[in-house]
């Protein structure tokens, strides 16, 4: 009989078309899947890949072998997960990616009542703005806000990220509050550079989008550091809420029209489709959309505002 675990790794060599993405895909180095692959084509007596520089492909007898490899592939994944949820215990190592501030701001600090909660599982976390590529690096889910979902991989939303036109108090006793989108027209706003056309603000009023041409003294491409400046009584901006929620709860920053609210995005969980998702992902996702949940602690209203 041949060795089960050599018939798993080829699958996944030609799953992952590169030996290095298996390699991370196994937790192995790419010299130890290559000899792997070799060790197999040495027991079967055949070679089953076309080898080059660039590319793999599967030969005549490596395609017919590929599936009887991948149905064994599979059925050794779905063994493992039912054991795993027969011991109702994620484990292993979980690796993540998270867009920078809101992994700084949110999935970092939930961390470690995930970690105390399931004590058999480590986590690998990347911060980055990158959305990386799940399957040639390796990792479980993405944590992203973005509006574009690629169509390769599922997407979970976690919570809606709500954008509020905000100032501080002393900037609207300076300048006054603008009561319709239009008045920002003589107001100095401040624009993040991502957020789509230059100086073309979008909301959501009574009658529909309202669409308004604004003009401001800086342009920035980092939502923290924009919110710093507004702080500092500058200007105002269309400022995430899972940045300022604590200014706005301590009334460091007032929020302005808020019956034109800007169009919505959403923090998404994104993985690979499996027809069976680790039970380590799926603790993870879940943990953080019972965190999160529709209505997150960063949009809630302190006390001293409900009085």
């Amino acid at each position: 009989m041949y060795d089960l675990n050599l018939m798993i790794i080829f699958a996944h060599v030609v799953n992952e078309q590169s030996f290095s993405a298996a390699a991370r895909k196994l937790g192995m180095t790419k010299s130890s899947v290559s000899k792997a692959v070799a060790k197999l084509e040495h027991a079967l007596g055949a070679s089953l890949l076309n080898r080059s520089t660039r590319h793999l492909s599967l030969t005549e007898i490596g395609t017919g072998f590929y599936d009887y490899c991948t149905r064994i592939s599979y059925e050794a994944e779905e063994a493992q997960q039912m054991i795993e949820s027969l011991n109702a215990q994620p484990r292993g190592v979980l690796k993540v990616a998270a867009s920078v501030a809101f992994g700084t701001l949110h999935i970092a600090p939930a961390i470690a009542e995930f970690m105390d909660r399931y004590p058999q599982l480590e986590i690998d976390m990347t911060i980055t703005d990158r959305l990386v590529d799940l399957t040639e690096e390796g990792y479980d889910v993405v944590i992203a806000i973005t509006r574009d979902l690629p169509q390769s991989l599922v997407a979970r939303k976690l919570a809606p990220i709500r954008r509020n036109l905000c100032a501080t108090p002393k900037y609207f006793e300076r300048h006054g509050i603008p009561v319709i989108p239009q008045d920002l027209v003589n107001h100095n706003c401040l624009d993040y550079i991502h957020s789509g056309d230059k100086g073309l603000w979008r909301f959501n009023g009574p009658q529909g989008e309202v669409a308004v041409n604004v003009s401001g003294r800086l342009r920035i491409n980092d939502d923290e550091a924009l919110s710093q400046v507004v702080l500092g009584g500058f200007g105002l901006a269309l400022l995430p809420t899972f940045i300022i929620g604590k200014d706005l709860q301590a009334k460091r920053l007032k929020s302005v029209l808020s019956e034109y609210i800007p169009v919505e995005q959403h923090v998404y969980a994104l993985y690979l489709p499996k027809r069976n998702l680790p039970l380590k992902t799926r603790a993870f996702i879940d943990y953080l959309s019972e965190r999160f949940g529709a209505e997150p602690y960063w949009d809630k209203a302190s006390p001293s505002d409900l009085d």
